[in-house]
């Protein structure tokens, strides 16, 4: 009965993404194609720019929250030292105690070299604890954190790469005696990224072109080294091109694909008890429906950002996933203002609006706005056209 109610917690966690599914500790449906992780709060969008422009970001301009998306673009950013603040109430409309939270900071060491630190903490909310009788059990409030630190190096004029390590802890029962099984769950991973960027002279523009894996790491167990679930390794790639158009205004398609490197569900449960490894680089063949489904497993972000006078910005985007692998579909719009001192340090603030265009989804993820706050200041120790963005 105890791990009946684990089993509750956990799905309660997998929820947040908005798909119906089985859970990894329950067991799975053997007509079950949606892929399922622990700490799926991860691949929640954390940072607003990103989220208002259809959740891309691997190949976007360089920013302070770069390191999430692409930690090879960070060295990109044209500033010397910054840091953003990011709240995003989750799944509002039917919750009104989860949230997710988001801190990161970045300081330029010299032209070539980048460093930045984050914090992504999800808050899931007060949660009453009932056993199969539904006797009370007692309430908790189960969160998840994780920490990461971001290198990233600039190798030529146009090429850059970076990495990060994270730690991931995954607290969903806390000290309760009534769950002597249960234990936190704890994991390592890693992110790796490479950006490429070269300007467009005679359309007076850029190409940029990006490839990120993140969360590339140990399994996680909630109970047992025998029950050990992927954590949600992704693969990112994508492009964006920004027009000048003007002197002041200026335009940026971006467009992202994205997949989760986890084994696909199987009936025997077999996809579970793969190690780390086979596991992460065998999951681009191990659908059960061959090919098409792999490709079915592959979500699509595509976004627009317009900019006046590095003033103002206006975002709009799409972001879309088969039916089958959970159907979330949505549209974004966002917007961001920026005000410069006149100590040429400038802080400012980004909004977004999810819109979901999903029947299944029009209720959970309806009305879900974020907001970044950012205070970021000038390269000091380098002349600021020696540092390139985009």
């Amino acid at each position: 009965m105890k791990r009946y109610l684990l089993s509750g917690l956990i799905f309660i966690n997998v929820a947040h993404l908005t798909r119906a599914q089985v859970t990894p500790v329950t067991g799975q449906d053997s007509t079950r194609t949606i892929i399922t992780t622990a700490v799926p709060f991860l691949t929640i969008t954390p940072d607003t720019r990103a989220a208002g422009m259809g959740d891309v970001g691997v190949a976007t301009s360089a920013d302070a929250n770069s390191s999430y998306w692409n930690p090879g673009k960070l060295v990109r950013i044209d500033k010397g030292f910054g840091f953003t603040a990011s709240y995003t109430p989750w799944l509002a409309k039917i919750i009104n105690d989860m949230r997710l939270m988001y801190l990161s900071g970045f300081y330029r060491i010299d032209r070539n070299q980048v460093v930045s630190g984050s914090l992504k903490y999800f808050d899931m909310g007060a949660i009453n604890f009932r056993d199969g009788n539904n006797i009370d059990q007692g309430r908790y409030n189960p969160k998840e954190w994780a920490l990461d630190v971001t290198y990233s190096r600039l190798l030529t004029e146009h090429l850059s790469l970076g990495g990060s390590i994270r730690y991931i802890r995954s607290n969903l029962t806390g000290a309760n005696p009534n769950f002597p099984d249960a234990r936190p769950g704890q994991s390592v991973a890693v992110d790796l990224g490479a950006f490429y960027t070269k300007p467009l002279t005679k359309r007076n523009g850029s190409l940029s072109l990006g490839g990120s894996i993140t969360n590339l790491g140990s399994k996680m167990t909630y109970t047992s080294a025998a029950q050990k679930d992927f954590i949600p390794t992704n693969l990112r790639i994508g492009g964006a091109y920004k027009t000048q158009m003007d002197p002041n205004n200026s335009l940026t398609f971006a467009l992202d694909f994205n997949k989760l490197m986890v084994p696909s569900p199987q009936p025997d449960n077999s996809n579970r008890t793969k190690p780390m490894l086979s596991g992460v680089f065998g999951s681009f063949s191990d659908a059960r429906g061959g090919f098409a489904e792999e490709i079915r497993e592959i979500t699509i972000s595509g976004g627009l950002e317009y900019w006046f006078r590095d003033f103002f910005a206006a975002r709009t985007g799409y972001f879309y996933e088969a039916k089958d692998k959970g159907n979330r579909k949505y549209l974004t719009f966002g917007m961001g203002m920026r005000y410069e001192l006149a100590s040429k340090d400038y802080f400012g603030v980004d909004l977004a609006y999810l819109v979901p265009t999903a029947v299944n989804q029009s209720q959970a993820l309806a009305e879900t706005m974020r907001i970044t706050l950012f205070y970021i200041l000038p390269v000091r120790e380098v002349k600021q056209n020696e540092t390139t963005t985009d």
